[in-house]
């Protein structure tokens, strides 16, 4: 399990080479972006996994991934590759920080992660974006630690915009609806072991259930309902496959009543049932 670092979860924003996250967390190189966004400065080339995609990443980008992707590092270990996190109430103090988070630079629906590249050489960027924020950091003045970072974070999101196909960005009208859907599925990563009905998931966005649907149904061609099963069945299917726990352990897990109400759930809507699974996956 990936252990956040103190500075994240104290300030909501941190800055490190991705190595020493690895080497910090047993090596693991599996993590989860949770609530947090990030932002990856690729000095070297590496590829990464993220939601089972593979990217192949020159050197002298920027790699925006939102929050809630499964991602799995490649040949990473030993490179000087920085990841800048930070969490939606670190960042959204304005207006426009809403608009900066909601766009496709996070929330890109044709990709699980965006790449821009960055200004500068390398060696230019670790001098402004990390030696900069280390001797804030050195000050003891925490405001203005706090608002340098937000200014490099900033900064990096403008220039990412650059390069946006505009000529493919959702008409204004469907803003909306991606916005809403992007925050519909970080709320449905985080609750989907409890919460499995729409209407809970509408009332926590503040919209009707038909009206969450009819915005799900544009941004991803499916209703809300669909994508709650759907989130729900892959989960169980993974847990079965790959947790040791029995499978009454694994329903209650997943906030299921009982392993019968589990057991026919996972049969109908993936065609298996639990046990079959977990004999394959042995």
């Amino acid at each position: 399990m990936y252990q956040v670092t103190d500075e994240l979860k104290k300030n909501g924003f941190s800055i490190n080479l991705v190595s020493k996250i690895i080497e910090r967390n047993n090596f693991s190189k599996k993590f989860n972006t949770a609530d947090y966004f990030c932002i990856y400065l690729v000095t070297e080339e590496f590829n990464i996994i993220v939601e089972n995609e593979k990217y192949d990443v020159p050197p002298g980008n920027a790699v925006f991934i939102g929050p809630q992707k499964n991602v799995e590092f490649g040949n990473i270990l030993g490179k000087e590759i920085y990841v800048i996190a930070f969490s939606k109430e670190f960042f959204d103090k304005t207006s426009k920080d809403s608009i900066y988070l909601n766009s496709n630079i996070f929330f890109n629906y044709r990709s699980h992660i965006f790449v821009a590249p960055y200004f500068g050489t390398n060696e230019y960027n670790k001098i402004i974006l990390v030696e900069r924020l280390k001797r804030f950091a050195e000050t003891g003045n925490h405001n203005l630690y706090i608002s340098a970072a937000h200014n490099a974070i900033e900064s990096l999101i403008l220039d990412a915009h650059l390069y946006i196909d505009h000529k493919n960005d959702q008409k204004e009208e469907h803003l909306e609806s991606v916005s809403l859907v992007n925050r519909f599925t970080v709320i449905l990563q985080r609750d989907y072991k409890t919460q499995k009905k729409v209407s809970y998931y509408a009332s926590e966005l503040r919209v009707s259930a038909r009206k969450l649907t009819e915005m799900t149904e544009f941004v991803y061609g499916k209703s809300a309902k669909q994508m709650i099963i759907e989130k729900v069945a892959f989960e169980c299917e993974k847990a079965i496959k790959f947790s040791k726990n029995t499978l009454s352990e694994i329903a209650f897990e997943l906030g299921f009543n009982d392993e019968g109400n589990f057991t026919n759930f996972v049969k109908k809507h993936t065609g298996k049932k639990p046990s079959d699974m977990r004999e394959v996956a042995v």
